[in-house]
């Protein structure tokens, strides 16, 4: 059974720093690439950031601004994503994914997905 769960969501105040974690199981991890996207309230989902476990390149959303870095551990079957100077407008609830379609770069073909982790930033 393939699950991917999130933890690490919670609440912060503006400026502050989070690292979401993203457990998965029951797939080759190595041979995936996992995504971070997020969903603010009432707003439609969007990609955050990506890794490809298969070379490690990373790539996140510009609007970012830098403030976002994922990461992953192939011994732990996890991937990361650490946050910073956090915005009150990063408010969401943010998804782990994954997608045997290395190539795309988590824009399409995501397959499998957590349940989904709270980030609330207060101002």
């Amino acid at each position: 059974e393939v699950q991917l769960v999130e933890s690490g969501g919670g609440s912060v105040q503006t400026g502050g720093s989070l690292r979401l974690s993203c457990a998965a199981s029951g797939f080759s991890f190595g041979d995936y690439a996992l995504g971070w996207f997020r969903q603010a309230p009432g707003k439609e989902r969007e990609r955050v950031s990506c890794i490809n476990n298969l070379d490690g390149r990373t790539e996140s959303e510009d609007s970012l601004e830098g403030r976002f870095t994922i990461s992953s551990d192939p011994a732990k079957n996890t991937v990361y994503l650490q946050m910073n100077s956090l915005k009150p407008e990063d408010t969401a609830v943010y998804y782990c994914a994954a997608t045997a379609k290395w190539y795309s770069r988590c824009m399409y073909g995501m397959e499998y997905w957590g349940n989904g982790a709270l980030v609330n930033v207060s101002s």
